[in-house]
């Protein structure tokens, strides 16, 4: 294919991927304020699913109220007339970008796929399905933990003793930082199909990872250090234990490719 026919093809996979975004879209937006009150406000609301659940592993811990995070308190606003209204455009977008995210990469896949060599395309079996996974995961887990431990701790958060300042945030500004943590998260859990590809193109080896672990301890511990609503240590864990498992896996993916890498490698010289 000429230059030209690769763009219009790549154009007709664009065009598809925006048609999915927008019917899931349409489908958000139609039931918005359902959205709104039980998924969107759900890291806010001192019922949340994800508050009771870790308050009761603290109990069950023995922890007492160790984990137990204070009720979140916010009344949200918005400064201009259009505020909740393009507000909920932006939730039918956001929500139909996550939504339909394993059509997105499965377009783009069929898009690149042509271009790989017979044996490059034998070692990605499942890797719609991997993506995806991880990428829901990591998802969720910003959805679930991070969120509820990031809007407590910055809610509950007083710079000055005298209770001179109140946090009234805006609704943009609430969903901006939701966004950026559920994306945020979704994409930070690709790190194991991440180290797979690399591997494979020999970008790193596992050595460099392992090489590295000690750095990536440190950078997940100030993360921790950084979103957790209080600096003992039960609730850093909770965060760290995710993101360090995360890493392991990526060392161990990144192992395994190595080794057929080499497997095969000496099967071609014998």
């Amino acid at each position: 294919m000429s230059f030209v026919d690769h763009l219009e093809e790549l154009r007709w996979h664009i065009v598809r991927s925006v048609i999915a975004i927008l019917v899931i879209a349409a489908v958000i937006w139609f039931n918005i304020q359902w959205v709104f009150d039980n998924i969107i406000a759900g890291p806010i609301n001192p019922n949340f699913v994800s508050y009771r659940v870790i308050c009761n592993i603290s109990h069950a811990l023995n922890l007492g109220d160790k984990l137990c995070l204070p009720p979140v308190s916010v009344n949200m606003q918005t400064t201009t007339f259009g505020g909740q209204f393009f507000g909920s455009f932006s939730i039918a977008f956001v929500g139909g970008l996550i939504g339909a995210f394993p059509y997105i990469f499965w377009e783009f896949w069929r898009f690149v796929k042509p271009a790989l060599k017979p044996n490059e395309v034998k070692g990605t079996r499942f890797v719609i399905f991997w993506v995806s996974f991880f990428f829901f995961l990591g998802s969720a887990f910003g959805y679930l933990v991070l969120g509820p431990f990031t809007f407590n701790f910055l809610a509950n958060f007083q710079i000055s003793g005298l209770n001179m300042i109140t946090t009234k945030p805006t609704i943009n500004d609430y969903l901006d930082n939701l966004t950026n943590l559920i994306l945020g998260c979704g994409i930070a859990f690709e790190m194991p199909v991440l180290s797979y590809a690399l591997t494979k193109m020999g970008i790193i080896t596992p050595s460099f990872l392992k090489r590295s672990r000690k750095y990536a301890i440190v950078v997940i511990l100030v993360l921790a250090a950084i979103i957790t609503p209080s600096p003992d240590w039960y609730s850093q864990t909770i965060v760290f234990i995710p993101l360090f498992c995360l890493y392991e896996l990526a060392v161990l993916v990144s192992v395994r490719v190595y080794k057929e890498q080499e497997r095969k490698d000496k099967e071609e010289w014998s």
